[in-house]
């Protein structure tokens, strides 16, 4: 009996490590139209007794401006070309930060990190949950390009209460496309990502103006993202 349960539990363990590889292959070509994020925003909402509100149009790196990557690098992952998922550096940077003068430990995710999470997880702060965290931003490490995690991330990510990707955000703060947001509007979204439902695009306050000014500094340090080369 023993035996069989412990037979079920691997064969288990083997379609699940078999499944997150052909999802995460799949989503290296496929839009991703749905996060959990998304769903569970809407059943927040619901249980608010609010109605539904989710603003997501997927558009490909391409119709997005240039200076949008270039903004949230800037913003949120300086070393997203250069790093392979987890940015040691900064890590290291906070962790020092913390012990040596008392500041509070910060997150340091990455775009790859925010990327799996979004795409492929639920919110929470479990070590479960950081721990499969860690798990896809390999995956999509090892079998994504950079442009295409970019792609996905600038799709996926929560910028309002209940819009995701940037096209979305355009639409509902800017009443425009993506691609016609300027450097300036650019870096006012990716300074809203920290926490896009406290801080707002459509109506910046002070700090978000400050925000935008520093982020637009730092963004002229960073190249420009390079295409994808097939």
């Amino acid at each position: 009996m023993v035996k069989k349960v412990l037979k079920v539990i691997r064969w288990v363990f083997v379609l699940t490590f078999i499944s997150t590889i052909l999802t995460v292959v799949a989503y290296r070509f496929v839009p991703v139209y749905f996060t959990p994020l998304m769903i569970s925003r809407c059943f927040e909402q619901i249980g608010k007794g609010e109605s539904v509100k989710l603003y997501h149009d997927w558009i490909p790196l391409e119709k997005m401006p240039k200076s949008m990557p270039v903004a949230v690098m800037a913003s949120e992952d300086q070393r997203f070309l250069i790093h392979h998922g987890f940015d040691y550096q900064a890590i290291e940077m906070a962790a020092e930060e913390h012990l040596k003068k008392g500041k509070k430990l910060r997150g340091g995710s990455t775009i790859s990190q925010q990327t799996a999470k979004n795409v492929f997880l639920w919110q929470g702060r479990s070590w479960v949950r950081k721990g499969l965290e860690a798990y896809f931003t390999f995956l999509i490490e090892t079998l994504w390009s950079k442009q295409r995690i970019m792609e996905v991330y600038l799709n996926s990510i929560e910028m309002g209460d209940g819009i995701y990707g940037v096209e979305a955000c355009a639409k509902q703060n800017f009443g425009m496309e993506a691609i016609q947001l300027d450097r300036r509007d650019c870096a006012l979204i990716a300074a809203t990502l920290p926490n896009p439902r406290r801080f707002s695009s459509k109506t910046p306050g002070p700090y978000m103006r400050k925000r935008t000014g520093q982020i637009e500094h730092q963004m002229t340090f960073i190249a420009p993202f390079p295409e994808e080369h097939e």
